[in-house]
């Protein structure tokens, strides 16, 4: 069952006179049960849909079009005052930034309490205080957090405190936008095995995780949308996009780091020739084309179409062929 569907968003930031084409014909779908997995470069536009799915766009940001349902109720994303009801119980923010997402001035059980109250306007203190401990607890922080102020915590701390923050109302959809950035290797398997638990034991449906990490998302997702300069090019199951990418982006993204999985040890490393483009220039072709070792004539002024071949999809003028020639091989 489809817990949320994305389609045709388009975005721009407006800084002047300038606008950047943020996001372009954008279309993902979170199914309930699953981890979706977002990565690519940083600047290809992963936080900022990250921001469109969990209703928090920053007032720069312009969604040009696009639907987004959730649960099958269709929300409307150019009225954000529509938006305020459905944050944190029917889809929330896990964001990177712990200190900035944290309120200097406040302990964390108070902020735990003003969070759950929302929801809830009948709820105790002490309820409020025992459910988030719990939730503390799962991530191995003592219940002594809860007396204390942000900067009486360490920056590992902070991020598990604003996970537990994030997730305190079991929301149908979690977008984590690269929690695990700030985490050290301890930390990080704490919040993977959290957010595989929130979603085993159906606190939370679904998951949308935004990382630069692919080798982490090789470990927590079930599936895995690539993006680069705004678009999605390729989604795929995560076992098979890691073992056999398809788009040229995608290979030369999983060649360029180290991830765990049969088949890609004793691999060399290689770099991503080029710079990403300029995204207040709309592009006519392939984004890619200019780095790409693959690319033909029409890559450069004709927007490759989207091919779906079972469970996977990726747009590259050359995707049959290579299908073809992965399947001769």
């Amino acid at each position: 069952m489809t817990l949320a569907s994305l389609k045709h968003l388009s975005a721009h930031y407006a800084t002047g006179a300038d606008r950047f084409h943020a996001l372009d014909d954008v279309a993902v779908d979170v199914q309930a049960g699953q981890i979706l997995g977002v990565v690519g470069e940083s600047g290809c536009g992963k936080s900022t849909m990250a921001s469109v799915l969990s209703l928090n766009p920053g007032p720069s940001l312009r969604v040009t079009s696009g639907t987004l349902a959730i649960d099958g109720t269709d929300v409307d994303l150019t009225d954000p005052a529509s938006h305020r009801p459905l944050r944190g119980g029917t889809v929330a923010l896990l964001p990177q930034g712990a200190l900035n997402a944290l309120n200097p001035t406040r302990r964390v059980g108070a902020m735990a309490h003003d969070i759950l109250a929302v929801g809830d306007k009948r709820i105790t203190r002490a309820e409020s205080l025992r459910r988030t401990a719990a939730r503390l607890e799962a991530l191995e922080l003592p219940p002594r957090v809860l007396r204390a102020y942000p900067h009486q915590l360490s920056g590992g701390m902070r991020q598990r405190v604003v996970t537990a923050l994030a997730t305190l109302r079991n929301p149908r959809l979690l977008v984590a936008d690269e929690p695990s950035s700030a985490l050290d290797v301890s930390s990080q398997r704490l919040l993977v095995d959290l957010l595989r638990r929130l979603v085993s034991d159906g606190l939370v449906e679904g998951i949308v995780f935004i990382t630069h990490d692919v080798a982490l998302l090789s470990e927590l997702a079930d599936r895995i949308a690539v993006m680069y300069a705004g678009r999605v090019v390729e989604e795929a199951p995560a076992k098979d996009l890691v073992a056999a990418p398809r788009h040229p982006y995608a290979r030369a993204l999983l060649a360029s780091v180290l991830v765990p999985e049969a088949g890609t040890r004793g691999r060399r490393l290689s770099g991503i020739p080029g710079a990403p483009p300029d995204l207040r220039v709309p592009i006519p072709g392939c984004p890619f084309a200019p780095r790409c070792g693959h690319a033909v004539d029409r890559c450069a002024d004709q927007r490759p179409p989207r091919l779906v071949i079972g469970d996977r999809d990726d747009s590259c003028w050359r995707s049959a062929e290579f299908e073809e020639a992965a399947n001769v091989g």
